[in-house]
């Protein structure tokens, strides 16, 4: 990540504050009332707040190092996307018809649910878990670590190139008679 070094004092508590809050909904005014300006000179002082030096250089560098200051990187995105693709939804269950108890589930099987509807029914109260999309998780996975490449012609694109790939097939029948040839000899 690009890293610029930033003198943290040259703003005040809210300046800082307005930083981050711009960051969230890039409006000048939202981000200085959420940073406790007044409301009444919140437009006037959001447009003022981006035309100081120190505010415009400390959004860059936010802007500039957000992944690593939110503590996200590529291995935590795999890993998240590695628990819903796979996930069985037998790992949330205790036999065909009984659900775990919520508690009773691992934090890695708590993350793969989506959606949990309860409902009740003449026989008594019915759930229903709907975990995270496995093709979805599946196709980031493989994006990320470029396991088919954009065409879509293979794995990554990165193989050695055949030894065979550019002979005719006259060269390859050859090649194939010249092995078979070796083969007998051994024999």
């Amino acid at each position: 990540m690009k890293k610029e070094n930033f003198d943290e004092q040259a703003l005040t508590p809210r300046q800082e504050r307005f930083c981050y809050e711009y960051l969230l909904h890039l409006n000048a005014t939202k981000a200085a009332i959420n940073a406790k300006y007044s409301e009444k000179t919140a437009r006037k002082t959001g447009s003022r707040l981006l035309k100081n030096d120190n505010v415009r250089e400390r959004i860059n560098y936010l802007k500039n190092n957000l992944a690593e200051i939110a503590g996200i990187s590529v291995l935590r995105i795999l890993k998240e996307h590695e628990k819903m693709a796979f996930c069985e939804i037998g790992q949330l269950r205790n036999g065909w018809m009984n659900l775990k108890k919520f508690e009773k589930l691992t934090p890695e099987q708590r993350a793969t649910i989506q959606e949990v509807i309860t409902r009740k029914t003449k026989h008594g109260k019915e759930v229903k878990i709907k975990i995270y999309n496995k093709q979805k998780s599946l196709e980031s996975i493989s994006a990320i670590i470029g396991l088919y490449n954009q065409k879509n012609t293979g794995i990554s694109g990165n193989e050695p190139k055949s030894p065979f790939a550019d002979m005719t097939d006259e060269e390859l029948d050859a090649q194939i008679a010249e092995l078979e040839r070796n083969l007998k000899l051994k024999k």
